[in-house]
């Protein structure tokens, strides 16, 4: 971590692109690019599968700043190679994006309304290994599904013990307390989210540096003011099942805040798309979320 990246991450245009789909979800990833289970017989092969998949967009000459200023990376993609480097150290290197490794190792059952992370007793060392192979950061997500109060500040106490430790490990932690974009009480969810994402940012001032990554809330600009609370970093918006269109008219409400999109940013792209179509698809998508951040 160096003061000159954490500045880049502060002011600089574009979006964080999350390419960090893992265990069970990395299946469904496959198969909206037009890979089936048929293509594969054992783990090995399906990742090896989605790192070909991210490896074409991260190696896309349209994957660049200033649209793309950061991309969070799943543990086997950023130990696995893009053109004979450390796919972190070629996105750093290379491209001058931020990388992020995605360190939480899922979630725990439902209880309370939440759903937890699963602990993640090796975090330590993995941050270490990471900030060697040039990461910035990295990124842990949990799921809020009922306006539970204990729930929601469980989840939150959780998510800014593990940031306080990351931090101490010389990487910024994205903190991402998901709430889902189904839930039926979704706007009292943000409600109590948010009093305590403000509470317990303004109390991590000086001790920790921070990003958010939240679920595009109902009412346009809810989070503002969060940016400017001296621990955080940036504040970005998931996707959270949302249609590319209606995720950039979404977040294009919510004025300083930048994407951190995943199937958003993948939507249009398929496997046996020639090379000429792939990039205007994958170039079309990140001009847009680009934009949409830009607001």
């Amino acid at each position: 971590m160096t003061e000159h990246r954490i500045d880049l991450m502060k002011s600089a245009p574009g979006f964080i692109a999350a390419l960090d789909q893992s265990g069970g979800s990395t299946p469904k990833t496959l198969e909206a690019y037009g890979v089936s289970d048929d293509w594969w017989s054992n783990d090995e092969e399906m990742f090896e599968l989605v790192h070909a998949m991210r490896a074409r967009i991260m190696s896309n000459a349209s994957f660049r700043r200033p649209g793309v200023l950061g991309a969070i990376l799943f543990q086997g993609t950023l130990e696995r190679k893009v053109d004979g480097q450390h796919s972190s150290q070629y996105l750093w290197r290379r491209k001058g994006i931020l990388p992020f490794l995605k360190i939480d190792l899922g979630l725990a059952g439902l209880s309370d309304g939440v759903q937890l992370m699963k602990p993640f007793g090796d975090f330590r060392q993995r941050c270490r290994d990471a900030a060697s192979l040039d990461a910035f950061g990295t990124k842990m997500r949990s799921v809020i599904k009922e306006p539970s109060e204990s729930g929601i500040r469980a989840v939150v106490e959780q998510q800014f013990e593990y940031a306080r430790w990351i931090f101490e490990e010389g990487l910024v932690p994205i903190v991402e307390p998901e709430i889902d974009i189904r839930a039926p009480e979704k706007r009292v969810c943000e409600e109590i989210l948010r009093e305590l994402l403000f509470s317990h940012a303004r109390r991590a001032s000086g001790a920790c540096k921070l990003i958010f990554k939240l679920t595009l809330p109902e009412e346009p600009n809810f989070y503002r003011g969060l940016a400017e609370i001296p621990s955080v970093v940036r504040v970005a918006a998931l996707s959270g099942g949302y249609s590319q269109s209606e995720a950039n008219d979404r977040l294009a409400d919510n004025s300083g805040m930048i994407a951190s999109f995943s199937r958003a940013l993948t939507e249009s792209l398929r496997e046996r798309q020639s090379d000429q179509v792939f990039s205007e698809h994958l170039s079309g998508a990140i001009d847009s979320i680009a934009s949409a951040s830009a607001q």
